[in-house]
């Protein structure tokens, strides 16, 4: 039998990162294996009974009538979901600076961003408060949240995930995945809700040598040292675009379907409006253009995962920043690529900054190779040793 939750407890700690958004007070889990493990659910994923708020002032009483297929697959495995998460508003962006919820704190840093748009599971899982969180990747919302808070963040393949009780951002890219403190407990969820193959390759893996992308000085310096530790140097290869290209035609994509499916929501902030107007303001013309670097993309990253297992690349080409500044556009550069592939990709922890704070590295591999992805990302963690708790705890 699992020990008792002790809610009051984890709802008092949550008061200075403000990662919740919602609780159930009679959480237990049950048998199988992930019994006495407590999860966290964010906004956009239904959980019976609980806020289904997907971040947006308008969905703030609305409550879901049944769990998401995700959410019933952990309950069934014995997991205890205790609670709703804070999330970017509508799940469009990767700060966390919710209008109507509020921000949500890096436990690393009080008055730091965690990343999005997944900042309160991301959050909720680095300072304890579970011992995993669901959260959903469009363009890296998994991933970066990952990164900043120094976790492990896992995007399963878009079509090897169910998508039911998804409050969506865009189908074509979104997948809803685990946040963990260690790749086993990261792993066992994964199992649970998504389909794992057991595939694995001994290859290498390859990097990009010419993405264009401004990488901070000492994330570039954390990537070095995680390539120096592979037992084979990794090939270099090239993409048909350049990252921030191919980012903004995804976010094109993701602008035109959110735009249409939150069309009738009121009460949106002046800043997600602004966002939503891009897509459908983008000129026919260059919209044929967009099609073309996407489909370049996802030709391109399954080309290279397919001939050399793997795609490493740094999570986020920034060090976490405070809430005080503007997010950097550039946040995405890499975490897309996985989302357009429609490939699986884990990040990790690698490295810290000169003053304290995390640094990840990604890996993207090939659906139904999961088991293999998890065993690159295992050897990599074990010999970076990178992951440390909140200095609070």
């Amino acid at each position: 039998m699992s020990d008792p939750i002790d809610l009051s407890a984890i709802r008092q700690r949550d008061e200075a990162l403000n990662a919740f958004v919602g609780w159930d007070d009679r959480a237990e889990g049950g048998e199988g294996p992930l019994a006495g493990m407590t999860v966290g659910v964010k906004g956009n994923i239904a959980v019976k009974g609980l806020p289904w708020t997907t971040g947006l002032a308008a969905y703030r009483e609305r409550v879901a009538g049944e769990d998401a297929a995700t959410v019933a697959a952990l309950r069934r495995a014995g997991a205890a979901v205790i609670g709703a998460l804070n999330m970017e508003e509508g799940a469009l962006g990767a700060k966390t600076d919710n209008p109507f919820y509020g921000p949500v704190q890096n436990p690393h840093r009080l008055g730091y961003s965690p990343g999005g748009s997944s900042g309160g599971s991301g959050a909720a899982v680095a300072a304890g408060l579970v011992d995993a969180a669901l959260g959903t990747d469009t363009m890296g919302s998994i991933r970066i949240p990952a990164s900043h808070c120094g976790i492990y963040g896992f995007k399963p393949a878009t079509d090897r995930v169910s998508q039911h009780g998804l409050e969506p951002a865009d189908l074509s890219l979104d997948a809803i995945g685990p946040l963990a403190r260690d790749l086993d407990t990261l792993e066992r969820v994964a199992r649970a809700m998504s389909d794992f193959g057991e595939d694995e390759t001994d290859q290498a893996g390859a990097v990009l040598a010419d993405h264009g992308v401004e990488v901070d000085p000492q994330v570039a310096g954390v990537f070095d040292d995680v390539l120096a530790a592979l037992s084979k140097p990794p090939a270099p290869v090239t993409l048909d675009h350049r990252n921030s290209r191919i980012r903004f035609a995804g976010f094109i994509h993701v602008s035109r379907a959110m735009a249409e499916h939150l069309v009738a929501v009121g009460s949106l902030s002046a800043h997600l409006q602004k966002l939503l107007a891009y897509g459908p303001q983008r000129a026919p013309d260059k919209l044929a253009e967009d099609s073309v670097v996407l489909d370049a993309a996802k030709r391109r990253v399954r080309e290279i995962v397919a001939e050399h297992g793997y795609l490493i690349m740094p999570t986020v080409p920034n060090t976490p920043f405070p809430h005080s500044q503007a997010e950097p556009a550039a946040q995405a550069d890499f975490t897309c690529l996985a989302n357009i592939a429609a490939l699986p990709a884990l990040s990790l922890p690698a490295g810290w900054t000169q003053d304290g704070l995390p640094i990840g590295v990604q890996i993207v591999g090939r659906a139904g190779c999961e088991a293999g992805l998890f065993a690159f990302a295992r050897h990599l963690d074990e010999t970076m040793r990178a992951y440390r708790p909140p200095a609070a705890d």
